[in-house]
């Protein structure tokens, strides 16, 4: 199980912008077999997970971590995830575990990967791993799986602007 993966992927879905169909199966165009599955109704469950799983990473921004961690624990508690051994030829074992909801449902999946892989990280490295970008005026959201915990930016663009704004206010600030 990429427990990091599924972690960075809770990132992504509640950054996405899920109105139909179509805006899913882009967000999951890395993984054709769910997205040649997507329906309506996914698209309505990945919205409401993404309302579900917003206030954890904003709780751990502000240094709230005994909030996102509470806020992570009811939503294992409301969406039960099973544990599976599924075929892997690239594992030494040809097995991997892999974990799914209560349906064979893509928002199911998505939100049990979604919801293992938040609170693996968190339960390893800590809530502070998870963030909100630093860039004034973008609010995606981001997990830090550095070694040394310095993500502060969704993206390297939103990192450049503030950079870049930093570096003109210094030049315009007379010595």
């Amino acid at each position: 199980m990429d427990v990091a993966g599924h972690a960075e992927q809770a990132a992504r879905l509640v950054n996405a912008t899920v109105l139909d169909v179509d805006d899913l199966v882009a967000v999951l165009s890395e993984r054709p077999a769910l997205a040649a599955r997507v329906t309506d109704r996914d698209c309505m469950l990945v919205r409401r997970l993404q309302r579900d799983l917003d206030p954890v990473f904003r709780a751990a921004a502000e240094g709230r971590d005994a909030a996102a961690v509470e806020a992570l624990d009811a939503l294992l508690a409301a969406h039960p995830v099973t544990p599976r051994l599924t075929p892997d030829p690239h594992a030494p074992s040809g097995l991997r575990l892999a974990v799914g909801g209560r349906s064979d449902a893509v928002a199911e999946q998505l939100l049990a990967e979604s919801l293992v892989g938040l609170a693996t990280l968190v339960a390893d490295l800590g809530a502070a791993r998870l963030g909100v970008c630093g860039e004034p005026r973008c609010s995606q959201v981001w997990v830090d799986t550095s070694s040394n915990r310095s993500r502060r930016y969704c993206s390297g663009r939103c990192a450049s602007r503030v950079h870049v704004a930093a570096h003109r206010a210094r030049r315009r600030t007379p010595a």
